[in-house]
């Protein structure tokens, strides 16, 4: 899908869908007491590649289920909000290199 970003605002890139609360998570009784399903699975942003490798490079999943499961808390991260805050004026085709995602 070709978009805008919903983390950087950078247009005409190729996005991917982040879910906000990771689906592995969906199983866990606490996510699940928490967010009812149409929550869990509704709650999705477009980002582009570079945002959503930073994303899962930064957080786990659990701690973006517990946290860090709105586009606001996301932007509230420190290390979220200064990526973001670089890459916003890179071109389209910029592709930085990703640290190693949290496991």
């Amino acid at each position: 899908m070709t978009d805008q970003c919903q983390l950087c605002g950078r247009e005409a890139v190729r996005t991917t869908r982040h879910h906000l609360i990771p689906r592995r998570t969906h199983r866990l009784k606490r996510i699940r007491k928490r967010f009812d399903r149409e929550d869990r699975l509704g709650r999705i942003l477009h980002v582009c590649r570079p945002c959503h490798s930073h994303i899962h490079a930064v957080l786990g999943e659990k701690e973006l289920a517990e946290v860090y499961n709105t586009r606001t808390d996301l932007l509230a991260h420190p290390e979220i909000a200064q990526f973001v805050a670089w890459i916003a004026d890179k071109p389209a085709g910029f592709r930085p290199s990703i640290r190693r995602p949290k496991r």
